[in-house]
């Protein structure tokens, strides 16, 4: 529509006359049926103006009195007719109505219709142009016709004899329709100045609702807007991340398939943020929308969310939270720190193994064997890990054994001394190795870096107890213990006793070592928050359990 050459008019420009369009002819519309009721009213006023005259003429008691004088004679027409005619009283008086009432004609007739008062003194005493019988027989009535004086607007009264018992003539007063078109016009100009007004204002009108649409789009044109939703539908749904989008007043906009699947959500547009579902801590980084990427758990998953805001010209427009999946990537990392766990061990052993052996091979070439004995004998007492972590041979698994050897070398170096619970025994393989680490992993983390910011002793005490295919794990330290403000949301999110929590910084450990408890039907919780109370170590203690993860066959990793 509104085509003009090779190029399409604007969005902006189509509405704009679309709106001047409708405005104007509803308005011609408007202008049109005021002029067809003013002419109509204003030509029933005159009318009834006219039947006004006619009667006070008709009634005039000298007007009965004349006309019933010229009723039934006949009238011979002639110059001697018309002269009495002109100077008698029945034209001094059509005269003074006339010229009072600004009609156009005053005519008195007898009841033969025999004009006997004309304003042209040449018509008196002949036949009216205008068939009189009605009048005649007794009815007033208003008409428009056309006589000798042109166009008018006629209103026609009997006249009735004195004694007012039969109609003796009529009189005929006329406005002329110039009269009725003259006021017409006078009225319809001031009608057309408002009507003026009106349009002007409704192109103002529409003049800024196109630039309120203008604005509204962005300057986009429908073809652009078309293409826009095409190409967010196909990238939407198209890219393997997740996408959330929301406006300036953080009700959803646009989610896709991606995101719906991994944040465990089902909105409908037009929701509130708060009311979709989302997890404490992606609600946390999506309303900071500060582009740096924060690590969340949703559910069985891991995923790393980004939320940024929205702008076009210095106005806000909302924000969008991009969703990855990290869980497989996760498992991988947890799995590549059991390897490089076990790796360090392994250096470790094989620095210390060497060491050994440069001394009996000193010893040996020295001629000492007994010395040379005696050591191989002590060292065939204690074993390569059993003096880094005293009572380790109480842990069959070897995988767990060198896990727990490098944490210890790990809290050395922290000035922190790991040791083993007088109840530990475990007589069991890892059959989930991967899982166990990480919850074993994080509780000692955490438990090491509490004792280090401690006074006094500076210890962590780590008990592993085998009931079945059940560990059960208790992790306590010396450190200044949970606050009780953290007491009940340390598993959260986000939570953390440590500098740098929030999003992006700490506050997952403890949240990701729950989830992969539960996910095995286990749990962990904080068992003392420490800090009051006689106790051994004085801090915070935790306590794991994960059913399944020991087996009595060989040893098989699960991921």
């Amino acid at each position: 529509m509104f085509s003009l050459g090779p190029r399409s008019v604007r969005l902006r420009t189509q509405i704009l006359l679309l709106q001047i369009a409708v405005v104007g002819l509803t308005l011609g519309l408007a202008f049109g049926v005021f002029a067809y009721v003013s002419g109509q009213r204003l030509s029933d006023e005159y009318g009834q103006r006219a039947l006004a005259v006619a009667r006070t003429v008709a009634s005039d008691p000298e007007v009965r009195a004349e006309v019933s004088r010229y009723a039934g004679i006949a009238l011979q027409p002639g110059p001697a007719l018309k002269n009495e005619l002109a100077h008698g009283d029945l034209e001094r008086v059509a005269d003074d109505a006339r010229l009072r009432t600004d009609a156009l004609f005053v005519v008195i007739t007898d009841d033969a219709g025999i004009r006997l008062a004309h304003p042209d003194r040449d018509r008196l005493g002949e036949m009216v142009s205008t068939d009189p019988t009605k009048a005649l027989g007794g009815t007033e009535f208003v008409i428009r016709e056309h006589g000798t004086l042109g166009e008018s607007v006629r209103a026609k009264v009997p006249v009735f004899a004195p004694n007012g018992e039969s109609v003796v003539g009529e009189v005929s007063v006329g406005i002329s329709t110039a009269a009725v078109r003259d006021q017409l016009l006078r009225d319809l100009r001031r009608a057309g100045l408002l009507i003026g007004g009106a349009l002007l204002a409704g192109i103002a009108g529409s003049v800024l609702l196109a630039r309120r649409w203008h604005d509204l789009t962005l300057g986009l044109e429908p073809s652009d807007l078309a293409d826009l939703v095409r190409e967010q539908d196909a990238v939407l749904h198209g890219i393997g991340e997740g996408v959330v989008a929301v406006d300036a007043r953080w009700r959803i906009t646009v989610v896709n398939d991606e995101a719906c699947r991994l944040l465990d959500i089902d909105p409908e547009p037009g929701s509130a943020l708060d009311a979709i579902g989302l997890t404490p801590r992606v609600l946390q980084a999506f309303r900071s929308a500060d582009g740096q990427p924060v690590q969340a758990a949703v559910g069985d998953r891991i995923v790393v969310v980004t939320a940024r805001a929205v702008t076009r010209d210095n106005r806000p427009l909302g924000a969008v939270l991009s969703v990855r999946d990290r869980t497989d990537v996760e498992s991988l990392t947890r799995q590549l720190d059991a390897v490089s766990t076990m790796s360090t061990v392994l250096r470790a052993q094989r620095h210390e193994f060497a060491n050994r052996l440069h001394l009996l091979s000193g010893l040996l070439h020295t001629g000492r064997p007994d010395e040379a004995t005696h050591y191989l004998e002590e060292l065939l007492g204690t074993g390569p890990l059993g003096a880094t972590l005293p009572g380790l041979e109480a842990i069959r698994d070897p995988y767990l054994q060198a896990f727990l050897a490098a944490k210890s070398a790990h809290a050395r170096e922290r000035g922190v001394h790991l040791r083993l619970g007088p109840n530990t025994w475990v007589d069991a393989n890892l059959s989930a190795p991967v899982d166990v680490t990480t919850v074993l992993g994080n509780l000692l983390d955490n438990a090491i870096d509490a004792a280090a910011l401690g006074e006094g002793e500076t210890a962590v005490e780590v008990e592993l107890v085998q009931e079945g295919e059940t560990l059960h794990i208790a992790v306590a330290d010396s450190g200044g213990g949970v606050s009780a403000e953290l007491a009940d949301s340390v598993f959260t999110e986000g939570v953390s006793t440590k500098s740098g929590g929030g999003p992006g910084g700490r506050g997952l450990g403890l949240a990701l070592s729950r989830q992969v408890a539960r996910a095995r039907g286990g749990d962990v919780r904080l068992a003392d928050p420490g800090g009051v109370g006689e106790k051994a170590l004085g801090g915070a203690e935790f306590i794991a359990r994960m059913p399944g993860v020991l087996s009595e066959e060989e040893m098989v990793w699960e991921s």
